[in-house]
Order: C-alpha cells, then structure tokens, then sequence
C-alpha cells in the first residue's frame, strides 16, 4: 500500500496556485484579498488566496521576509523527519480507515490532506507548551509521541481517551465541536497567573468557527492576553457545509474584530505552518497574547466513516486539491535538493507498512470493555436511578443467555 496520495499517481489540472504571503507581521493580514469560491453545485473553484507560502505545489522554495527565519536553521535530517512524521501519519489515518470498514472501529475521523498542518504546527511546540485537540489531531498527537494505538480505543468503545494528558502535555480528544477553545483559554490564563514560560495551542475546524464557544474563547484570551494560539484547520467543509456558508470574510480575519492578530497559512505547506505556528507561540511566550492561525487546506476524505461526500461536493474540487498534496510537495524538494534518495523513501515505506501492521494487531486484541463500566463513571456516588438503570440492563444482558438455553 503505497503512503502517497494518488495525486502523485493520476492526471492532475494544473492548481494554478499562487506563491504569496501576507502583510505586516503584526498582524499577517495586510494585502490579502478577498475570494470568493464558486459554489459546489457548479463543480468550480476561484483563484487560491494569498497566504504565507514557503514551499510551492511544485516543491520549489519560496522566500518569505517575514518567517524565514522561523525554519532558516532546519537540517536536512530535520526536513526528512517532517517527511516521515508526514508519511507515517497518513499510513496510520489509512489502517484506521481500513479497520472502521472492516467493523474493528464504530467511527473513525480521518485527517487526510491535513497532515501538513498538523505535523508543522506540532513541530513548532516546546515541551512544556499544551495541546487542546479536537478529535482528527492524529499529526499533533504523533508529534507529542502518543502511541497511535492509543488514539483507537475510544472509537473502537472500550475506553475514553486511552492516554494520559499529562504525560504529553496533549489532552484527551474532544467531541464536542468547538468547547476545546474554552478549556485552552482557560488553562492559558492559568499559565499566565502561574508565570509559566509556555504556551496553548487550540485546534479548531471552520465549521467550529461559527460555535458560540469559540466566540466567547476569543474575548476572554484577547481582554486577559491568554497565551493561546488558535490553530484553525480550514479544510474547506463542515460536513456539507461549505465555508462560504460560515462566514462573509476569510477566517483569520475574525481576530480583528477581537483585538488580536490573525493569518492565513497555506495549510498544504508543512514549513510555512511550522515557520507561522513558531512565530505565533513565541508571541503567546512573551506575553503578547493570543494569535489565530488559519491553516488553509482541504479534507481529502469524508468528514467522518459515516459521510459520503460525494453528496455534496464535486470530484474535480478534489482532483484541483490533489495537485497541492503535502507529502507530494515535500518530496518534490527533498529530491530537488538532494536531501533525500530512494533509500530513504525505501526504508519509510517498510516503516510504514509495518506501523500499519502493527496498529491492525493492537486493535484487533484489544479487550472488550465490561459491559457494565458504563454505569460507574456517571456519578462519583451512589444513585437511584444509576442503580434502577444497571438492573434493567443485567435483566436485559441476562435474556439471552435464557435464549440460548432454550
């Protein structure tokens, strides 16, 4: 199983993408124009936005005034290392597919298309920085070394999170669309009062954008100078909303309006989401308050293993997408510029297919939950009708075995 999109493989339109940045540091919104996307019925897409880009579609490098100097120092081993944390997760997002397909999984939220994003955002952290994910963090949650098995057990139902927060500094998954950016704040206040030299990511997609919550966490961090980056995945669709049906002005500019900057990021760009998430925590570091990251990328997959999105978008929007694929772009310039040869991709591709492997076999011996654990995690004390609940269900539990004996 190859680890690469099938852009890499397939005829692609050309992505007619633009190389640009933003404006003034301050606030990496100057100069951007407004687009406007045609909508999904029509199968069209508008010309791309401008954005801080340092690595084109094609692979070549662009140099950016502004955030040069956040990756001016990265190695050659360092790039391979983004490469793989790049091809490792993708490889893993597949097996979990696969398992949700072959009923392993009740659900599985996959990341594809995203992986630059997430693995240059997680790169940019310190250790002592904290994570508030949503639930499709699996590149974040990689680079903070949780196991990936560990990410599985909740969709496969026989735990709640299945890590420990506090040993990555990277919090459990989250459900509810769009609370994580309160809980960041929150605990980016702490970290403020306590004096602590560190940081709060919180990721968020567009369709959380238009969450109350999300609101009221850009207020507090902006009135209290909350050391929180709000890390915003723009994959282009909330299910099967698309983003001009969230919102009248590009994401990032929504900081504005809180007193705080905000820019876009070209999502697909693992070194330009590395160079800006850098320069947004170090903001947050040195008491310059909260910074919003609009990561502009695409969701190549359904939203989760229970949509169909050929419902309601188009496949040449993918196949336009395609053309900007991480991995794609990323190898593009490590073979441009000798840092990588066929060895290197040789033995990753091993790499990866043993981790898919490997992850296939945790899943399939994980242990079933206890069929009533469900009723002890409700309330810390006795309850009524917790109690009542329990018995019901044993009775019921209880009617097969009676089944079966007869």
């Amino acid at each position: 199983m190859t680890v690469e999109s099938t852009a890499a493989r397939t005829p692609r339109r050309s992505a007619g993408s633009k190389a640009g940045t933003t404006g003034t540091k301050a606030a990496g919104t100057t100069g951007t124009k407004r687009t406007t996307r045609t909508t999904a019925k029509k199968g069209t897409r508008a010309a791309d936005p401008e954005l801080v880009q340092l690595l084109t579609p094609e692979g070549q490098r662009v140099k950016n005034a502004e955030y040069d100097k956040y990756v001016a120092g990265i190695t050659p081993e360092e790039l391979r290392g983004l490469y793989r944390d790049m091809v490792l997760t993708r490889r893993f997002d597949a097996e979990a597919t696969a398992l949700q397909r072959q009923g392993e999984l009740g659900l599985w939220a996959s990341l594809l298309g995203q992986e630059a994003a997430q693995i240059g955002s997680g790169r940019a952290l310190n250790d002592d920085d904290y994570v508030f994910p949503t639930y499709r963090e699996h590149g974040v949650a990689w680079c903070r070394g949780v196991d990936p098995t560990n990410l599985l057990g909740m969709f496969r139902g026989v735990n709640n999170g299945g890590w420990d927060p506090g040993s990555n500094n990277f919090h459990l998954y989250t459900i509810v669309i769009g609370s994580q950016t309160l809980h960041a704040t929150g605990y980016a206040m702490g970290v403020a009062k306590d004096g602590a030299d560190s940081a709060v990511i919180a990721y968020f997609g567009d369709g959380a954008s238009s969450q109350g919550d999300v609101a009221e966490s850009f207020t507090f961090s902006a009135v209290y100078n909350a050391p929180v980056v709000f890390f915003c995945q723009n994959n282009q669709w909330a299910i099967s909303e698309p983003t001009e049906k969230q919102t009248r002005v590009p994401l990032y500019q929504r900081a504005q309006g809180f007193g705080f900057p905000g820019v876009r990021v070209d999502g697909n760009d693992v070194l330009a989401c590395l160079a800006v998430t850098k320069w947004a925590l170090e903001r947050a570091r040195s008491g310059e308050g909260p910074t919003l990251v609009e990561a502009y990328t695409y969701r190549m997959g359904a939203h989760t293993t229970s949509d169909d999105p050929t419902r309601y978008r188009h496949d040449d929007e993918r196949a336009a997408w395609e053309a900007k694929d991480p991995i794609l772009r990323l190898r593009r310039y490590l073979e441009a510029s000798n840092h990588a040869d066929e060895g290197f991709f040789a033995e990753l591709e091993a790499e990866s297919e043993a981790l898919g492997k490997r992850v296939r076999e945790a899943v399939r011996a994980m242990p079933d939950p206890d069929h009533f654990a469900i009723f002890e995690n409700v309330y810390a004390d006795g309850h009524a009708l917790v109690d009542e609940e329990r018995a019901q269900f044993a009775a019921y539990q209880a009617s097969f075995a009676d089944a079966e004996g007869v």
